[in-house]
C-alpha cells in the first residue's frame, strides 16, 4: 500500500512553479509582489532558479505565492 504525500508541492519542481508564475504574472508581476532582486532586474529562469535553491527563505516566499495562486 502506498502512502498519500500531504505536500501541496509534491511532485512539483522549483522550475516548474516559476515557469508557470512567470506565464501567470510575467517578471514585472512577481518583481511587484516578491521584491527580489532575481526577478526585479534582468530577471531570467536561469538566474532565478539559482538564487531560489540557494535561498530557503526566498524560496518559501515564490511557493507561497503558487500556492494561492492554486487555491
Amino acid at each position: 500500500m502506498t502512502e498519500k504525500s500531504n505536500d501541496p508541492l509534491h511532485g512539483t519542481t522549483l522550475k516548474m512553479i516559476l515557469t508557470e508564475l512567470v506565464a501567470a504574472y510575467g517578471w514585472e508581476g512577481i518583481g511587484k509582489r516578491i521584491d527580489i532582486r532575481c526577478f526585479t532586474h534582468d530577471p531570467s529562469l536561469e538566474s532565478s532558479l539559482k538564487f531560489l535553491r540557494r535561498t530557503p527563505w526566498a524560496r518559501e516566499k515564490v511557493e507561497k505565492m503558487y500556492l494561492r495562486g492554486k487555491r
